[in-house]
């Protein structure tokens, strides 16, 4: 038996006293979420009460679970309460789930990103389950005058076995709340989870299929205008001026008038990125009147300077990025980045002496890989709704770091922190793009300047255009083999506009006895951020692709050679900081390589395999293509999971589809390139998207069994399915595919 204390640093299980009516949070609740009926209506508890910052228990028995993280379509607004009930040990069907309100004294990390939702709520997931379930206890052994050793729960009881008593939660819920937090209690041994590990129905599932009101652009208040800005046509250009004039006697049209995102002299966080510093709002009382002045507005725009910008990273020491200035263009990266292959780069890690078994190789394979830019293209565009009084902020909207953008907000608007409300709605996508949530500032600032309650809804256009974009990357790997095809040193060389991919110490390293990682980059105007799984997303693609042309070279199965690799770092590892474990690593390669039946002879499919460990987690997979007119089409793809323990298998499996769809759509298709600072596509017109019938037909997927904490899952599968469909072309039709995407003209006529 775990016994924990029920502290986390100075955050804790706050305990009020009873709640009367305590289940509405904001306006979206169980109430208004689904149709109910009469019978169902009557069903509802009179009195919640309140046991901690998780957990509410209402009179009849039905108990309300906070989900405290946004929810994105990750599914953790069913897997996080699933862990405080198995904890509480109650029946799911009698849970009631509700999206928390935004409070970083009763939650911790109320983020999305780095898959880590699951893994950091573990502990304190579970620990308000088991208190409540404490609370709860030690009410029932007060009211029955026993020992609380005495007192056992089942799926919502309480029992006393040897005087034959029994009760509800909801009956000892009164008392309960008013029992004292305990400083540590039990938690329950993995073997005995009743929840956690059963597949159970997205709690939102049913909405969203219906058109009930969860997302951000389905915000509507009484008195609600709408706001659309209007931002430079390119990268390295600024406001200079504009006339408004004739807009402003448009129909509908309330004002117009130019905002600054930003003050000058602010220290920007990890996620204050912002592509515009100064850009044109437009507010009208109705959206179509609003697009209409868009289109019609008359605005000047001049280059920028190059300027110099302080930024303070979520980890490590303060930064100082220049920004340069100029319009950018694709192919003048493309030339900057070949540019880099030959010059030294800063030198990451080094084991061994690589320089020395580079000279004595009797072979030496080199090839360079290369990916674009991309564009997030979340199905539901940014928007947000502000509503700033003086001394006040009423905000709602997807974000994914909405702790983090209170902050600024605060130092933005001159209010305090306590004084901001945000209410976190459903995300129509993420991927990383509503991490930087600078149109939650915009909204905010439209407000206040117009005194009133105001949705900003960005168009396509606005979202990819001036959007924050997975950086363009490259990187030159280079092996070297002596005369008996052996592998003797690795040497990666890798760097981006503007940021380099590298993870020096992730496999291959500790597996090769000469190792050189080095790292450069190249500044831009152009804004980036976090993309799904980032520089993982990238490397993986051309760390996979690369080690199985190692293989084909010395006559080995790509998965033994891989396995052989991980043998190495498992028993003789070479360096102190490799950061996976070889042994689970080799696990996901070997579960893959017996459920996707590899030796398979079937000679119509071209198969290709890859592996990665990102987010604490490892995945492999297997995927099989066949061509049809000289196209590829995705048969199946196999992937294997050690993601610790799956709380709830089928939305972990929904998970890792959705990661594997996503990574074959930009593989084959992802691209956003510019010319003189103006991206060259704006809308799904010109930016391919994968379609239905490009979808895997089949996708098979397997979870490693163990009792490992739970660990990242939003993302790993994501990374290495890139390299899968590259290694599986490359059997199909014989070429190596080193540019992303791989359909591209460049890529096909390469």
């Amino acid at each position: 038996m775990t016994v924990v204390k029920t502290k986390i640093g100075r955050r804790s299980f706050i305990k009020k006293s009873t709640l009367a009516g305590g289940g509405l949070v904001l306006s979206f609740n169980w109430l208004e979420s689904c149709k109910m009926t009469s019978e169902e209506v009557s069903t509802l508890p009179k009195e919640w009460f309140k046991l901690n910052g998780y957990v509410k228990v209402g009179d009849n028995g039905l108990v309300t679970i906070m989900s405290p993280n946004p929810e994105g379509g990750q599914g953790v607004k069913t897997a996080m309460p699933m862990i405080v009930a198995d904890e509480l040990d109650i029946e799911w069907k009698e849970v009631i789930v509700e999206q928390a309100p935004l409070n970083t004294e009763l939650y911790r990390r109320q983020f999305i990103g780095g898959s880590q939702a699951i893994r950091q709520g573990w502990n304190g997931l579970r620990m308000a389950g088991a208190t409540a379930r404490h609370m709860l206890k030690e009410a029932a052994a007060k009211t029955w005058d026993v020992s609380i050793k005495e007192i056992t729960t089942k799926t919502g009881m309480l029992h006393h076995v040897s005087s034959n008593r029994s009760a509800s939660y909801g009956e000892m819920a009164s008392v309960a709340a008013m029992v004292p937090v305990p400083e540590e209690v039990a938690l329950k041994e993995i073997g005995d989870f009743n929840i956690i590990g059963t597949s159970q129905k997205n709690v939102d599932g049913q909405n969203i299929v219906t058109g009930k009101p969860l997302f951000g652009l389905d915000t509507y208040k009484d008195g609600m205008l709408t706001a659309m800005i209007v931002h430079p046509p390119a990268f390295g250009m600024q406001l200079k001026s504009m006339d408004s004039t004739a807009i402003k006697s448009m129909p509908g049209i309330q004002d117009v008038f130019s905002i600054k995102v930003l003050d000058d002299d602010f220290t920007r966080q990890h996620f204050d990125t912002c592509a515009f510093l100064e850009v044109v709002a437009i507010v009208g009382k109705s959206t179509w009147e609003v697009m209409k002045a868009k289109k019609a507005i008359s605005v000047q725009w001049e280059p920028i300077e190059s300027y110099s910008e302080e930024r303070q990273p979520y980890r490590g020491p303060r930064q100082t990025l220049t920004i340069p200035a100029g319009l950018e263009s694709s192919e003048v990266h493309r030339k900057k980045m070949s540019e880099m292959t030959t010059r030294q780069s800063e030198v990451v890690r080094k084991d061994g002496n690589p320089e020395l078994a580079f000279k004595n190789a009797a072979n030496v394979i080199e090839r360079t890989y290369t990916a674009p830019f991309l564009a997030h293209n979340c199905m539901e565009p940014m928007n947000f709704f502000a509503d700033v009084k003086d001394g006040s902020a009423q905000l709602s909207g997807p974000l994914q770091k909405a702790e983090l953008t209170e902050l600024t907000l605060a130092n933005r608007l001159g209010i305090p922190v306590e004084q901001i409300d945000i209410h976190m709605t459903r995300l129509g996508g993420g991927y990383g793009r509503r991490s930087y949530a600078n149109w939650a500032l915009e909204a905010a600032l439209i407000s206040k300047k117009m005194k009133a309650p105001v949705k900003l809804v960005y168009t396509r256009e606005d979202d990819m255009t001036g959007g924050i974009y997975r950086p363009t990357y490259q990187v030159t790997y280079k092996a070297a083999l002596d005369s008996k095809n052996n592998l003797t040193a690795i040497h990666i060389n890798a760097g981006g506009i503007p940021e380099s991919p590298l993870y020096a110490d992730r496999f291959p390293a500790g597996a090769v006895e000469n190792y050189l990682a080095e790292s450069w980059t190249l500044n831009t105007n152009i804004t980036i951020g976090s993309f799904r799984a980032p520089r993982s997303n990238f490397m993986a693609s051309a760390e996979q692709s690369f080690l199985d042309e190692i293989a084909e070279t010395i006559d080995k199965d790509p998965i033994e050679f891989r396995l052989e690799l991980l043998e190495k770092a498992k028993n003789n590892p070479v360096g102190e900081k490799n950061d996976y474990d070889a042994e689970r690593y080799a696990g996901v390669l070997n579960l893959v390589k017996e459920k996707s039946d590899w030796k398979s002879s079937d000679a119509s499919l071209h198969r290709g395999v890859a592996a990665y460990f990102c987010h604490n987690s490892y995945a492999a997979q297997v995927l099989d293509v066949t061509m049809v007119n000289g196209k590829p089409v995705v048969q199946k793809v196999t992937c294997a999971l050690d993601c610790g323990i799956v709380v709830n298998p089928d939305g972990a499996k929904n998970m890792a589809e959705g990661g594997i769809v996503d990574g074959i759509g930009n593989a084959l298709f992802g691209e956003l390139t510019f010319k003189n600072g103006v991206p060259e596509k704006s809308n799904f017109d010109t930016y391919r998207m994968i379609r239905m019938s490009e979808a895997p037909k089949e996708i098979d997927v397997h979870f490693v069994k163990n009792d490992i904490d739970p660990t990242g899952l939003g993302e790993p599968t994501f990374p290495p399915i890139f390299a899968a469909l590259a290694n599986a072309l490359y059997k199909a039709t014989g070429k190596r595919y080193y540019r992303q995407p791989f359909l591209s003209e460049e890529s096909v006529n390469a």
